[in-house]
């Protein structure tokens, strides 16, 4: 039940608010007090925009507040966007400005004060990118033998060697590949309950995700010997790195940052194209500064600017494996590796007979 406050009818009449901009440009975090609602007073609740709203990024958001009884008017009501004191309102309106937002989700927030009291109302919107991306096709220049029986889940190259990570309970493993022949050189498999994913190079060892028993391991990059375990609490999909960061994909839209000796979330990005959310992030390789992110069931690779999220291109590689090189086994286009110092760039598939240094030819 709403609780009905006594005020006058002058008092009312008087403090009606007929303004629609903020007071001030004062910003901070919110305090603890700030986002405690009181159960016992009702004032306010927003009106536009709804729930889950998507916006592009740059766009002015129209906030409507509505009273949630139109004889009582709060004291002050104060405006926040996620952890950020926007400004004091002094109406019911507000034109938000997202050009200095994240690509994602937003939680904008509404505190109203009334006798001492106060009530917290709150909205979610999503930014998309505003930018349209880049559009690429491919030219395969040379052809490489590959495992097909390799369900390939990550890829790296490094000192002229591949090294695969491959998925399967049972057949799970980290190996040391010869790129011109495909002839593995050195393995070592996961106990057979481990499904095993994206695999990237750091600091002189490999890290290894699994899919879903939420621990990866780490090995020494020479022996393959395991050194270590890690712990997280979502699915394992793909993996890289930067020079002081673990960049981790779970099948969905983020991207997480994560420190690479306690495997600690540092930050995350949320990924978007033009016009929308952009999923099933899988295997990951960061290529001069960029994330290139498997798609995965299908045959395309996202480029991705590793601050915003912003999907900067598209590659299709649809008709990279030819229907002729095809046994009916083959799985989702799934592996990229890149050679740094001679600016190759290889893919590869699950269960793929066939491994291929491309080159990116925009449409």
């Amino acid at each position: 039940m709403k609780k009905i406050l006594s005020i006058s009818l002058a008092i009312v009449s008087s403090m009606m608010l007929l303004a629609f901009s903020c007071t001030s440009n004062e910003k901070g975090k919110a305090t603890n007090s700030d986002q405690q609602t009181q159960k016992s007073i009702y004032l306010i609740k927003f009106d536009e925009p709804s729930n889950g709203s998507l916006f592009k990024l740059g766009d002015l958001v129209n906030l409507k507040i509505k009273l949630t009884d139109d004889k009582i008017n709060p004291d002050s009501v104060i405006l926040f966007v996620n952890s950020n004191r926007i400004c004091k309102l002094s109406g019911l309106s507000y034109s938000l400005k997202t050009s200095d937002l994240s690509l994602g989700s937003q939680t904008i927030r509404a505190t109203a004060y009334k006798d001492g009291k106060h009530q917290t109302a709150s909205v979610s919107i999503k930014l998309k990118s505003n930018v349209a991306p880049k559009l690429y096709t491919f030219r395969i220049v040379k052809t490489f033998p590959h495992d097909p029986d390799a369900y390939t889940q990550g890829l790296i190259y490094k000192d002229g060697f591949l090294y695969e990570g491959t998925g399967q309970k049972g057949s799970s493993s980290i190996r040391k590949v010869e790129l011109e022949t495909g002839k593995v050189l050195q393995s070592i498999n996961l106990e057979s309950k481990h499904f095993g994913e994206g695999i990237t190079f750091f600091n002189n060892k490999l890290y290894q995700l699994t899919w879903t028993s939420e621990v990866g391991f780490v090995y020494d990059f020479t022996s393959f010997k395991q050194i270590g375990t890690f712990t997280y609490n979502t699915q394992g999909w793909g993996l890289t790195s930067n020079d002081k960061e673990l960049i981790m994909s779970d099948g969905s839209n983020i991207i997480r940052y994560m420190e690479p000796n306690s495997f600690i979330e540092i930050r995350r990005i949320e990924v978007f194209d033009n016009k929308d959310l952009v999923d099933s992030l899988n295997e990951l390789e960061l290529i001069n500064g960029d994330i290139f992110a498997n798609l995965y069931t299908t045959d395309k690779v996202a480029i991705i600017s590793p601050e915003t999220g912003i999907i900067k291109g598209i590659i299709d590689f649809k008709g990279l494996l030819k229907n002729s090189d095809r046994t009916g086994n083959e799985d989702y286009l799934n592996g990229i590796a890149w050679d740094a110092a001679g600016k190759r760039l290889f893919v590869t598939g699950k269960l793929w007979p066939k491994l291929f240094q491309v080159e990116l030819v925009e449409k």
